[in-house]
């Protein structure tokens, strides 16, 4: 059986857990570093992601994350969360944990007032998904490695980095659970290669 937690800083933390349970799994709300020792991946919520930025540093979280990265656990960002995994960020000098080969921009796709809906094709996960997009960045380019899922009107939203999976979307705020499962089977394999 897999923990996944939640970084429950900022962001759609209960929805995320809900879809996780749905996927059958036991998840939990993040709150103290020390929590990442209990679980085998991580869900980086969407937010604000300057907002998280700050509270990880509050919070001295930096490292701790940056750890469970190395250690080859697998985390899931969406929306902010993608903006926190990226490697570079457009305007930005520093990336936040940086660990996903993918440079990206914020709010690439308008304010608050320009959140729309697309039904999206993601790759190895749905032939039609239901896609909440809400001051979405998106994924301007991706490392050679780096498999693209998901594009919308030409912009990459949806991305896998060997154990890093990111998207521009709230998979969390509809009842199509497939995308959070596609990770919780991530998860469930990185775990089976650890114990082998």
């Amino acid at each position: 059986m897999v923990k996944i937690g939640v970084l429950a800083l900022q962001g759609a933390v209960r929805e995320h857990i809900q879809s996780l349970e749905a996927c059958g799994v036991e998840a939990i709300a993040i709150k103290h570093k020390e929590e990442l020792n209990e679980i085998d991946g991580l869900i980086l919520p969407g937010g604000e992601s300057t907002t998280m930025r700050r509270l990880l540093d509050k919070y001295d979280f930096m490292d701790s994350l940056k750890k469970f990265a190395a250690d080859g656990k697998p985390m899931f960002g969406t929306c902010a969360g993608l903006i926190l995994l990226a490697k570079n960020l457009v305007g930005y000098n520093e990336p936040h944990i940086g660990v996903m080969d993918v440079t990206v921009e914020r709010n690439s796709f308008g304010r608050q007032v320009d959140s729309f809906e697309a039904d999206l094709a993601i790759r190895n996960v749905a032939t039609s998904f239901p896609a909440v997009f809400i001051r979405a960045p998106h994924i301007v380019e991706a490392g050679e490695n780096v498999e693209i899922l998901a594009k919308h009107e030409g912009r990459i939203v949806a991305a896998r980095d060997g154990q890093f999976l990111g998207c521009s979307f709230h998979p969390e705020l509809t009842e199509d659970h497939r995308f959070t499962a596609y990770f919780v089977e991530m998860v469930k394999e990185a775990k089976e290669k650890t114990l082998v």
